[in-house]
């Protein structure tokens, strides 16, 4: 009953902003842009948050990533496999037709064929489910293999699209055809690394959006898009370069949004593989594969300096892959200290008293500071005798190489995308197979932690989900999988006179922008 009286409540709120701005438009400032306009294709940030402006899942996550009602309005366990979910009625797609039961069954059944060919798809949020059944136009009845507690979790992720378009393949969304949604906007065209525009959805379930039009542009370079909000030329953007927040704060005509993400910047390394590209020990062998280097590689790193100094204080250390306050956190896990003596030590420990060579890959244009962070962790590697070389690439090249397996030592950028420690243990760390592991660029991979993870997600008492969580990363954190460095700090600049609530998951949702 809270969740049905809560969205009646934004229901109600959201119906007053037509007639405070009824025909105004937006225009917002990116920072990365949207690769796809499948929104069952790829599972990254900024594919992620477009999707979100023009589709509903059965449930959305709100702006901490807790999960409220959007096309379902209520869900119930029948027994330890099988989940209810009561659909919301009267609601309409883009193109008019009626959102149904039917749409639900055949959207959950497109994610294979979205998945074909995804660097990093969404089959992991729909791999337990073993049949979806329309039971009468507003009922799904969906059944697991096993006990799967995170279903409405992993369903927020997954957008419902008409059910006449299930066979619409990727490729053909990316041409504009079936980018049809329940949300708030609909979709009028994108041009890649570009633009996207986006236009008022006035029969929303929720309520019409304050905005008429909205153009969400794309500024990858930081100082061209604080140009752009400083000129006049967006109302807002997102992702504030470090160096000039405070320039904005200044600003009598702006205002900065800041809260803390869900995002941690961490180093993957290929534990899979005995001789590696770029990774390279005076016997040929690939050093990262000895759990003793990578604690070195991680005590050398002084994440206070890269925060304080590379971030302008917009960040915190991380030794472990969720913040704190998340579904899963483990508090007796502590950050790695900054120690190059011991780093020193371990090295020699493991066979490299003078080092090895490493070519260190990282992003130049996808996260705050990322070639800056990139160029610091290299100094960090070299000072404990790693004779380390740092090349940085654009996202659009970085990412698919590094899918690849083209390096041996990458950075990346990881969200909480479910809410709660499985929802990026599993993607970055399980043992990478069809539909596990998908993000798992360094193939790490331990059967102890791919069992507890397992034994989590069947696991329906939240207080034994929550240990066996623990215990899956400690499991991780012990073997450095992945080396944590920090979680970002998420912003946006706004004109004064608009006001946006700000989100964990660093999406920038059109739908939340709100005229003062």
């Amino acid at each position: 009953m809270k969740h049905v009286a809560s969205a009646a409540i934004l229901a109600a709120f959201a119906a007053l902003a037509p007639s405070l701005v009824s025909a105004q438009a937006l225009t917002i400032g990116l920072a990365a842009s949207t690769t796809s306009m499948d929104p069952q294709f790829y599972v990254v940030g900024p594919n992620s948050a477009m999707a979100r402006n023009i589709f509903d899942g059965l449930v959305n996550q709100d702006d901490k990533q807790q999960i409220q009602p959007a096309l379902a309005v209520s869900w119930s366990v029948i027994d330890d496999t099988t989940w209810e979910f009561k659909l919301r009625e009267g609601v309409k797609f883009h193109d008019g037709s009626d959102f149904t039961a039917e749409d639900v069954v055949a959207s959950l059944n497109r994610v294979p064929l979205a998945s074909k060919n995804s660097p990093s798809s969404f089959m992991p949020y729909v791999k337990a489910i073993t049949s979806v059944e329309a039971v009468d136009p507003l009922t799904v009845r969906i059944t697991t293999a096993e006990p799967t507690p995170l279903l409405p979790n992993d369903l927020s992720r997954i957008a419902i699209l008409p059910a006449e378009d299930a066979e619409v393949t990727t490729e053909e969304m990316n041409a504009g055809k079936g980018v049809i949604g329940t949300g708030p906007f609909r979709f009028v065209s994108w041009v890649p690394d570009s633009e996207v525009k986006v236009a008022r959805n006035d029969a929303y379930w929720a309520g019409p959006a304050a905005w008429e039009d909205v153009t969400f542009k794309i500024f990858k370079n930081n100082s061209a898009r604080v140009a752009a909000m400083l000129s006049g030329d967006v109302d807002m953007i997102e992702s504030i370069p470090t160096a000039d927040t405070r320039r904005l704060k200044s600003s009598d005509d702006l205002k900065v949004v800041s809260v803390a993400g869900n995002r941690v910047m961490y180093l993957h390394m290929d534990q899979g593989r005995e001789v590696s590209p770029f990774a390279t020990g005076p016997d040929g062998k690939n050093p990262l594969r000895d759990a003793r280097v990578r604690r070195a590689l991680s005590l050398s790193l002084n994440r206070e300096a890269i925060v304080d100094r590379i971030m302008d204080g917009q960040g915190v250390p991380a030794g472990q892959l969720v913040p704190e306050g998340y579904f899963g956190y483990d508090p007796s896990i502590k950050v790695d200290p900054y120690d190059p003596a011991k780093a020193k030590e371990l090295l020699a420990e493991a066979g490299y008293p003078d080092g090895f060579k490493l070519t260190f890959h990282a992003s130049n244009d996808r996260y705050p500071n990322d070639s800056r962070v990139a160029q610091a962790i290299g100094q960090f590697f070299s000072r404990i005798g790693i004779d380390t070389s740092v090349e940085t690439l654009p996202a659009s090249v970085y990412f698919s190489r590094a899918s690849n397996l083209e390096f041996s030592f990458i950075m990346g950028g990881a969200a909480v995308e479910t809410g709660e420690a499985s929802g990026v243990l599993g993607p970055l760390l399980e043992t990478y197979g069809d539909s596990a592991g998908r993000g798992n660029r360094g193939r790490y991979s331990n059967p102890e932690f791919d069992a507890t993870l397992q034994q989590a997600r069947q696991t329906l008492d939240d207080a034994t989900r929550r240990e066996l969580l623990q215990k899956a990363t400690r499991i991780a954190m012990t073997d450095l999988g992945v080396i944590p460095v920090f979680y970002l700090a998420n912003t946006w600049a706004l004109e004064d006179g608009i006001d946006y609530p700000g989100r964990s998951d660093g999406y920038t949702l059109a739908y939340e922008v709100r005229p003062e």
